[in-house]
């Protein structure tokens, strides 16, 4: 797996109990497609093969295959946790993007004139953004919506948006993409290149 290839699936958190179960944060919004999987990888290489996942309250508790104790569980706090780009399963339709796809894309105006780069896709809790970094200043925030961004050319590796008045021109965005986090993304997290978002 190389790193262009990488998608980050979920992190380890503390040990649960004495069996050698932990808390595990999904980047995804199906936690129980991590099961599907397989293996899930490091980035220093290391894998590990889920052998279950349960619901503990609203904590999601895995158990992974050679983890038997606390202290082998303890280990493995903060471990980041990747598949490869090509082990997600395709998106539903034209309008669902991962996240990882949409991060490194060119962004261009309508009339053709590059503003910047995609590094993220956010949601602060009013809805799904973009984040486009110009040559200088600072990043700009777009609705991901199909008003603000009406084209996403993946074989072109472009975004045609159409920024909100008082930002760089053109009309504010209504209804749009929906972003979901995980292994696949609409138009797109917290926490995750895996996340899926909806435009």
């Amino acid at each position: 797996m190389t790193e262009d290839d990488r998608i980050l699936i979920a992190r380890i958190g503390a040990a649960h109990g004495v069996r050698g179960e932990v808390r595990l944060i999904a980047f995804g919004d199906d936690p129980d497609a991590l099961m599907d999987y397989g293996t899930l990888a490091t980035r220093d290489g290391r894998v590990f093969e889920l052998r279950g996942l349960k619901m503990v309250g609203d904590r999601l508790i895995a158990r992974f295959k050679g983890i038997a104790d606390r202290n082998a569980a303890e280990t493995l706090t903060n471990l980041d946790l990747y598949v490869s780009r090509a082990d997600l399963p395709e998106t539903e339709d034209e309008d669902t993007f991962y996240h990882a796809d949409l991060i490194g894309l060119d962004a261009v105006t309508e009339a053709g004139e590059r503003i910047g780069t995609v590094i993220a896709v956010p949601n602060y809790g009013a809805g799904d953004l973009v984040e486009i970094a110009p040559p200088r200043g600072a990043s700009i925030l777009l609705p991901f919506t199909k008003d603000a961004v009406p084209v996403i050319d993946l074989a072109g590796r472009r975004m045609v948006v159409a920024p909100p008045e008082g930002l760089l021109g053109g009309k504010p965005g209504e209804d749009g993409p929906r972003l979901e986090e995980g292994g696949e993304s609409d138009r797109t997290g917290t926490g995750g290149d895996g996340t899926e978002t909806e435009r």
